[in-house]
C-alpha cells in the first residue's frame, strides 16, 4: 500500500491510502475510492472518524483519501472555507485518478456529523461532487451553528436532482445532533427524485464512527454502540451496487 500525504492550502491535509494492484486481482487493479471528512464540530478533525474509518474500505477494496480541512475559529476556517478544501481534495484525487489507480467517476465522499455537513455541502454545493454520498449522524440544519465553530447554512436546502445517490445513518438516541437532521436530508431527497438509503438506529450515542473496540474509548461505549455496527458493511453492499463492483 502506498501512503502519501498531500498539504492542500492553509492547514488543510489530504492523506492518500492506495492499495497496489495485482495481476492476480485483475478486477481490481483501477479502484473505486472515497473521501473520508471526520467530525469534530468545525473545531477539529476526529481521530476517531479519520484513519479508521480509511482502513475499513481499504479492506473493501476502496482507495481512500482523509481530509483534514481547515476548524477552528475566526475567518481562517469558517464555512465555507471547508467546503473549499473539500473540492480541491476531489478535484485533486480526480486529477491523479491514473497515478493513484481510482477510478475517478467512482469516487464517494463520507462525512460523520460536522464533516457530514461538510460531505453533504460538497454533494449539494460543490463545483466539484462526489459520485455518491455517505452520511454519518451528519450535521444538516442551520440550527446546529450555535455548538459548532461558526454559523452553516441549512444544506437540506440545496438539493437537487442532481444531488448524487446518498447513504445516511444514524441513532435516534444521538442527543448531539438530533435525529430530525438526517431526517430532513432524507425529505429533500425524495422530494427531488434521488435516491438514498437511510438506517435509524435505535441505539448509539454521538460520534459512534465504526462501533469497534479501536474507536470506542471505553468498554461502555463500545456497548452502548454497537447496535451501530451494521452500518459499515449496509454502506458497503450499498455502494457496490451503486458502482456496479
Amino acid at each position: 500500500m502506498k501512503i502519501e500525504t498531500v498539504a492542500l492550502r492553509e492547514k488543510a491535509v489530504l492523506t492518500a491510502y492506495v492499495l497496489d494492484p495485482s495481476g492476480e486481482m485483475p478486477n481490481m487493479l483501477v479502484r473505486p475510492g472515497i473521501l473520508v471528512l471526520p467530525g469534530g464540530g468545525y473545531r477539529f478533525c476526529s481521530d476517531r472518524e479519520a484513519e479508521p474509518v480509511a482502513m475499513a474500505f481499504l479492506a473493501q477494496g476502496f482507495n481512500a483519501f482523509v481530509l483534514r480541512y481547515s476548524v477552528g475559529e475566526g475567518a481562517a476556517a469558517a464555512f465555507p472555507r471547508p467546503l473549499e478544501d473539500a473540492q480541491q481534495a476531489l478535484a485533486l484525487i480526480r486529477e491523479r485518478a491514473a497515478e493513484w489507480n481510482t477510478l475517478p467517476q467512482k469516487i464517494a465522499a463520507i462525512g460523520f456529523s460536522a464533516g457530514g455537513h461538510l460531505a453533504a455541502a460538497l454533494a449539494t454545493m460543490g463545483t466539484e461532487r462526489p459520485d455518491a454520498l455517505i452520511l454519518g449522524y451528519p450535521c444538516i440544519l442551520a440550527s446546529i451553528g450555535h455548538v459548532l465553530s461558526s454559523p452553516v447554512p441549512s444544506v437540506d436546502e440545496y438539493v437537487t436532482a442532481e444531488t448524487p445517490p446518498t447513504f445516511i445513518f444514524a441513532s435516534r438516541e444521538d442527543m448531539s445532533v438530533p435525529v430530525e437532521h438526517s431526517l430532513a436530508f432524507a425529505t429533500a431527497l425524495e422530494h427531488a427524485g434521488v435516491p438514498f438509503e437511510l438506517h435509524v438506529f435505535g441505539k448509539g450515542r454521538h460520534g459512534f464512527s465504526l462501533a469497534t473496540p479501536v474507536v470506542c474509548s471505553s468498554r461502555e461505549s463500545l456497548e452502548a454502540n454497537r447496535f451501530t455496527a451494521p452500518w459499515v458493511s449496509l454502506c458497503i453492499a450499498w455502494l457496490n451496487e451503486l458502482f456496479g463492483i
